[in-house]
Protein backbone atom coordinates (compact mmCIF):
# COMPACT_ATOMS: atom_id res chain seq x y z
CA UNK A 1 0.00 0.00 0.00
CA UNK A 2 2.63 2.68 1.19
CA UNK A 3 4.82 2.05 -2.57
CA UNK A 4 1.74 2.66 -4.48
CA UNK A 5 0.39 5.68 -2.20
CA UNK A 6 4.09 7.05 -3.04
CA UNK A 7 4.39 6.43 -6.64
CA UNK A 8 0.53 8.56 -6.65
CA UNK A 9 2.34 11.39 -4.72
CA UNK A 10 5.78 11.64 -7.25
CA UNK A 11 2.87 11.74 -10.32
CA UNK A 12 0.57 14.33 -9.00
CA UNK A 13 3.30 16.45 -7.55
CA UNK A 14 5.31 16.11 -11.21
CA UNK A 15 1.99 17.47 -12.37
CA UNK A 16 2.07 20.62 -10.37
CA UNK A 17 5.41 21.21 -12.02
CA UNK A 18 4.20 20.99 -14.95
CA UNK A 19 3.84 23.97 -17.25
CA UNK A 20 0.91 25.28 -19.96
CA UNK A 21 2.11 26.54 -23.17
CA UNK A 22 -0.51 29.12 -24.71
CA UNK A 23 0.37 29.87 -28.57
CA UNK A 24 -1.40 31.66 -31.42
CA UNK A 25 -0.46 33.53 -35.09
CA UNK A 26 -1.60 35.55 -37.15
CA UNK A 27 -1.28 35.91 -40.71
CA UNK A 28 -1.94 38.60 -43.32
CA UNK A 29 -2.61 37.83 -46.51
CA UNK A 30 -0.68 35.57 -48.69
CA UNK A 31 -1.14 31.53 -48.38
CA UNK A 32 -0.74 30.21 -45.48
CA UNK A 33 1.12 27.48 -44.50
CA UNK A 34 2.08 25.62 -41.55
CA UNK A 35 5.76 24.50 -40.27
CA UNK A 36 6.25 20.56 -41.48
CA UNK A 37 9.96 19.78 -40.66
CA UNK A 38 10.72 16.58 -42.93
CA UNK A 39 10.19 17.36 -46.55
CA UNK A 40 7.97 15.03 -48.54
CA UNK A 41 8.73 11.99 -50.27
CA UNK A 42 9.24 11.61 -53.72
CA UNK A 43 6.07 11.68 -56.48
CA UNK A 44 4.76 8.24 -56.35
CA UNK A 45 4.30 7.05 -59.87
CA UNK A 46 0.71 6.85 -60.90
CA UNK A 47 -1.47 6.32 -64.20
CA UNK A 48 -3.23 8.57 -66.19
CA UNK A 49 -6.98 8.10 -66.38
CA UNK A 50 -9.22 8.84 -69.36
CA UNK A 51 -11.14 13.00 -69.19
CA UNK A 52 -14.59 11.71 -68.19
CA UNK A 53 -16.08 14.56 -69.80
CA UNK A 54 -15.79 18.07 -71.42
CA UNK A 55 -14.66 20.30 -69.14
CA UNK A 56 -12.72 18.65 -66.88
CA UNK A 57 -8.88 19.24 -66.21
CA UNK A 58 -6.22 16.45 -64.48
CA UNK A 59 -4.86 17.03 -60.91
CA UNK A 60 -1.47 15.28 -60.73
CA UNK A 61 -1.41 13.17 -57.55
CA UNK A 62 0.50 15.15 -54.54
CA UNK A 63 1.69 14.19 -50.92
CA UNK A 64 -0.30 16.04 -48.02
CA UNK A 65 0.01 16.30 -44.60
CA UNK A 66 -1.87 14.82 -42.01
CA UNK A 67 -1.35 14.08 -38.58
CA UNK A 68 2.01 14.89 -38.73
CA UNK A 69 2.94 12.34 -41.91
CA UNK A 70 2.45 12.42 -45.51
CA UNK A 71 -0.17 10.70 -47.50
CA UNK A 72 -0.55 10.07 -51.39
CA UNK A 73 -3.14 11.86 -53.09
CA UNK A 74 -3.42 10.01 -56.34
CA UNK A 75 -4.10 12.38 -59.42
CA UNK A 76 -7.88 13.03 -60.54
CA UNK A 77 -9.91 14.75 -63.44
CA UNK A 78 -12.21 17.87 -61.51
CA UNK A 79 -14.31 20.63 -63.19
CA UNK A 80 -12.89 23.88 -62.47
CA UNK A 81 -14.84 26.60 -59.85
CA UNK A 82 -14.88 28.70 -63.16
CA UNK A 83 -13.80 28.88 -66.51
CA UNK A 84 -10.65 30.67 -66.09
CA UNK A 85 -9.48 28.56 -62.61
CA UNK A 86 -5.99 27.24 -62.34
CA UNK A 87 -4.96 24.66 -59.70
CA UNK A 88 -1.85 25.77 -57.61
CA UNK A 89 -0.34 22.80 -56.37
CA UNK A 90 0.03 22.34 -52.95
CA UNK A 91 4.85 22.74 -52.39
CA UNK A 92 6.78 22.34 -49.61
CA UNK A 93 9.21 25.13 -49.45
CA UNK A 94 11.44 26.28 -46.35
CA UNK A 95 10.05 23.75 -44.14
CA UNK A 96 6.49 25.29 -44.32
CA UNK A 97 3.59 22.95 -46.12
CA UNK A 98 1.16 24.87 -48.40
CA UNK A 99 -1.96 23.39 -49.14
CA UNK A 100 -3.15 23.34 -53.20
CA UNK A 101 -5.90 25.89 -54.05
CA UNK A 102 -7.82 27.43 -57.20
CA UNK A 103 -6.70 30.35 -58.34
Amino acid sequence: MKPKLLLLFLLAGGSLLAGTHVSFGVSVGGPRGYYAAPPPPPPAVGYFAPRPGRGYVWIDGYWYRARGRYLWRPGYWVRPPHPRARWIPPRYRGHYYYHGYWR
